[in-house]
């Protein structure tokens, strides 16, 4: 290992990670978990970051098993546009209570969804759109110690909460034009929260930019998940559906899946750094999930989920004391099984980090992968009907994802004012230069604090112009 300060080198890592990410990971995924920044060396640090995922899942040969209630005029069948892009955005604050306890407090949306192959394709009887979102809002905090004279263990823990809501939209009959603004549309909407809590500790060695860290994200239970099946779109019993033509709440329940990342960074030559992450996560838990009204099954997601793996490592360099870059390489195993088209994704994200001062640092990257082809069969059964769990069946070529990410990160210092008391913070200054605050400098046994006041406010008033700042 190379002694290299993990300051001057965590920004690397950063850019990769912001960069990259898991923009289309399996599963549910979106933004995931991440608390890089907790790590920050800084007292008092920021960053937003928003990534914008541009996934380009087409579906061919798609056949309709079940004409009956498909699209008029079949829909379809080659080219089928069926993702949309997508932005992911975060924002943390990291603030270092005491030289050991650090904590995080973050926003971000970790899950989501969003496919829209429309009304007219084949397999409108099975998604014309469905679309998940999420808002998560977490704390975390550490305790760091020494274990040697060179090395320090930092133990982790926190508890995040998540909102989420979305619908499904499919074609339940094939209605004609008419008078009476029937589509054939059935919409179910969904909206539930829960609370989950993450542990871990990392080992540091910060002389020689290493760190290994082992974080566990618990399941988040959504126990009361709420919505309306929408039915509106249908004529009044159509089909022998009693549900047909009205509006009727439902309830289900569900878990979000836990996870473990197992992440390892060093120093090997100076100005380099090495980096790399393992991760499981159970979307197993996520199969066959039945919503009900009034105790009776009405309608159900089907995900049919296996679980996950995301697999990454890159290299990163310092070029001088403004521009440090890095590339990365993942890997993630798809969660579909047998009825999805989440296979297994390789992506190469580029990142470039700017530090035009002590203070500010602006990165920005971004990503290419292949989305792997595959087939989905319309053969498997639910045990719970008695019917395929799907309508259709279709195949799906390589596809190509990419996406583009910035993100800002400000440091901000607190400095003790001079001689009288009072902090303030210190954001963006124009100038590297460093000096000695005020509060820090030796005064002489014989200082007269009142008959030297005079003497001291030009030079602080001075301080407050060249630093601009806001006082606590």
């Amino acid at each position: 290992m190379v002694k290299l300060p993990l300051k001057a080198l965590f920004c690397v890592s950063c850019a990769v990670i912001a960069s990259a990410g898991r923009v289309y990971a399996g599963g549910l995924e979106r933004g995931g978990y991440n608390i890089d920044l907790l790590f920050n060396p800084d007292r008092f640090a920021t960053e937003a970051t928003t990534i914008y995922v541009m996934p380009n899942r087409k579906l061919n040969n798609v056949k309709d098993s079940s004409p009956w209630d498909g699209p008029v005029g079949g829909g379809r069948t080659d080219g089928v546009k069926e993702s949309e892009a997508y932005w992911v955005p975060r924002i943390g604050l990291k603030v270092g209570i005491t030289d050991s306890l650090d904590c995080l407090l973050d926003y971000s949306q970790p899950w989501g969804a969003h496919t829209n192959p429309g009304r007219n394709w084949a397999g409108a009887n099975d998604n014309t759109e469905t679309k998940m979102n999420s808002d998560g809002y977490s704390g975390t905090c550490s305790y760091k110690f020494d274990v040697s004279e060179k090395a320090q263990l930092r133990l982790i823990g926190g508890v995040f909460y998540q909102a989420m809501d979305g619908f499904n939209e499919q074609l339940v009959a094939p209605i004609p034009t008419n008078p009476f603004g029937w589509n054939g549309i059935g919409r179910l909407t969904l909206e539930a929260d829960g609370w989950g809590w993450r542990s871990g500790v990392a080992y540091e060695i910060p002389e020689y930019s290493f760190r290994a860290s082992l974080v566990y994200n618990s399941e988040v239970k959504l126990d009361e998940i709420t919505g309306t099946l929408n039915h509106k779109g249908l004529p009044p019993g159509a089909g022998g559906n009693p549900l047909a033509g009205g509006s009727w709440d439902v309830n289900g329940s569900a878990k979000l899946p836990q996870s473990v990342e197992l992440k390892m960074q060093s120093g090997i030559a100076p100005g380099w750094l090495a980096f790399g992450s393992l991760k499981w996560t159970d979307w197993n838990v996520l199969q066959d999930i039945p919503f009900y009204y009034k105790g009776v099954r009405a309608t159900s997601l089907d995900l049919l989920y296996r679980d996950g793996w995301t697999v990454s490592a890159g290299i990163g360099h310092k070029f001088n004391d403004e521009w440090s870059g890095a590339v990365q390489i993942s890997w993630d195993r798809g969660a579909s099984t047998t009825i999805g088209n989440q296979t297994d994704t390789w992506t190469l994200a580029g990142g470039a980090s700017y530090t035009p001062n002590e203070r500010v640092e602006l990165r920005f990257g971004g990503l290419i992968g292949v989305l792997t082809g595959g087939e989905v069969s319309n053969e498997i059964v639910n045990p719970a009907t008695g019917r395929p769990y799907l309508d259709a069946s279709y195949d799906f070529d390589d596809d190509i994802v990419s996406a583009l990410t910035v993100s800002l990160k400000v440091k901000i210092s607190v400095i003790q004012g001079p001689p009288r008391a009072g902090f303030f913070v210190i954001l963006n200054p124009s100038s590297r230069r460093s000096s000695t605050p005020f509060s820090s400098r030796p005064l002489p046994a014989s200082f007269d604090r009142k008959s030297e006041k005079r003497r001291y406010r030009p030079a602080y008033r001075s301080r407050q112009r060249h630093f601009p700042a806001c006082s606590l």
